[in-house]
């Protein structure tokens, strides 16, 4: 069986076909802005103009009589971004006869993760751009054991990166810079019981580098800072739910430096570290095809009135009725 899967929640877009064994084929084309950060309007733009050439070459690889199930990111996201994949979503589901499955995407990477690692059973820090918590299964849903309470991780990084005249995205440039830096400087460190805040660190980290203060020293003293209060909640977590095994998901989750924070964690309590191949990290249609073609498997189908986008899709609001 394969799922076609689309994914454009924010500036990635992807769309992959899967079986229940692998990633048959993928192809993306990003949004990358000329300056600043995303804006949602031209990112929406961005995804109809090229949602096309990569469905194309995507049945290029896989004739589209070979598809089983259309899956689409339906949430949470930029509103105009999602729009447009539901749209595009439900014209292939309409013009194939397939059925349509609208994917959580935070579940996605979670799912997509465990399918990669065989990690059976996680506590799971997910961390992106829009997104930063921790999550683990309770009887047939998972819940949010932390969160973040203003920006994800990923985007606070951007922040940082579009202050110091670095283009996006920043995340990957913040870590090589960190590689270099000597000097730490200490930042706000906010984590409140399970939760956890970055912009104020944000703002503490850009006055240090308008005072002077390295690049290099700036992003090390930043990730070293926010790390360390993910991998304190993480850990947390872990000795709470009296749970063994952590996944690490998300784009952000290919941060060396945070694996190695997390790893070092788990060597600590006894417990095993995953983390799924690096171009399944970020957002990616293998995701949300896997995730779509599990969700079909067990009983789940979105009729076309309620193939909707939804913004603000929380992942416990996801029945999970499968092992």
């Amino acid at each position: 069986m394969k799922a076609l899967g689309i994914e454009g929640t924010a500036w990635s877009l992807s769309v992959a076909v899967v079986d229940e064994n692998d990633v048959i084929v993928m192809e993306s084309d990003p949004y990358i802005p000329k300056e600043g950060g995303i804006h949602p309007r031209e990112a929406s733009q961005h995804h109809s103009e090229k949602i096309g050439e990569l469905i194309k070459r995507v049945f290029e690889k896989v004739p589209p009589e070979e598809i089983d199930v259309i899956a689409f990111s339906q949430g949470p996201g930029m509103g105009p971004c999602l729009r447009v994949v539901a749209t595009v979503a439900r014209v292939l589901a309409l013009k194939l006869n397939r059925p349509l499955v609208g994917v959580n995407h935070c579940l996605a990477h979670v799912e997509v993760g465990r399918w990669k690692t065989k990690a059976k059973n996680p506590v799971t820090l997910y961390v992106s751009g829009g997104n930063s918590q921790v999550i683990a299964r309770r009887g047939n849903r998972y819940r949010v054991f932390g969160e973040t309470l203003d920006i994800g991780i990923g985007n606070a990084l951007d922040k940082l990166a579009r202050h110091m005249g670095l283009k996006h995205p920043g995340g990957p440039k913040i870590e090589q810079l960190a590689k270099n830096g000597k000097n730490y400087y200490e930042l706000p460190y906010v984590v409140k019981g399970m939760d956890f805040s970055f912009s104020g660190m944000v703002t503490a980290a850009q006055r240090l580098f308008d005072s002077g203060v390295s690049k290099e020293d700036v992003a090390f003293s930043f990730q070293e800072t926010a790390f360390a209060m993910l991998t304190e909640v993480t850990e947390r977590a872990l000795a709470y739910l009296d749970l063994d095994e952590v996944l690490l998901v998300g784009g952000v989750g290919a941060n060396s430096r945070l694996q190695e924070m997390l790893r070092i964690m788990c060597e600590d309590r006894g417990a095993k570290f995953y983390a799924p191949p690096k171009h399944l990290m970020g957002d990616n249609g293998a995701m949300i095809a896997y995730t779509g073609l599990l969700m079909f498997k067990h009983g789940h189908v979105t009729p076309i009135e309620e193939s909707y986008a939804k913004p603000d899709f929380r992942i416990e609001s996801v029945e999970v009725n499968w092992e």
